[in-house]
């Protein structure tokens, strides 16, 4: 495949997870604790194709780092999955409006995680 994903969570146990499950598909995977340093790894690495996101992030959460990314011109059209336990609709068209390509409530099924991915990436 040779696709790389961000995954960003504050959870090092999610980053695990979702890092593990994309690595054994093929993926190379970059992770960031929060907003702030996914920005950091978006403005300083090499471009990635998808980016999965949490919401409730300290720092910055992940709404507001989906809002950032789309006014990134080499990420304004980079899928931005959120993968969260808020399963508000509220906050899916908080993140939809925000520019979220689309939204992933914890716990998955890495088959789930998978098939979502390969559906987004370019």
């Amino acid at each position: 495949m040779g696709k790389s994903v961000l995954a960003v969570d504050d959870s090092k146990t999610m980053r695990d997870m979702v890092s593990f499950t994309l690595r054994g598909a093929g993926y190379s995977v970059v992770e960031a604790e929060n907003g702030v340093a996914a920005l950091k790894v978006l403005q300083g690495g090499p471009k990635v194709d998808v980016i999965i996101t949490d919401v409730n992030m300290p720092e910055m959460d992940g709404i507001t780092l989906v809002k950032r990314i789309r006014g990134l011109p080499q990420y304004s059209g980079t899928p931005v999955l959120i993968l969260t336990t808020e399963s508000d609709q509220s906050k899916k068209d908080e993140g939809r409006n925000a520019g979220a390509t689309g939204w992933i409530v914890k716990p998955f099924s890495p088959e789930k995680l998978l098939q979502i991915v390969a559906k987004v990436s370019p």
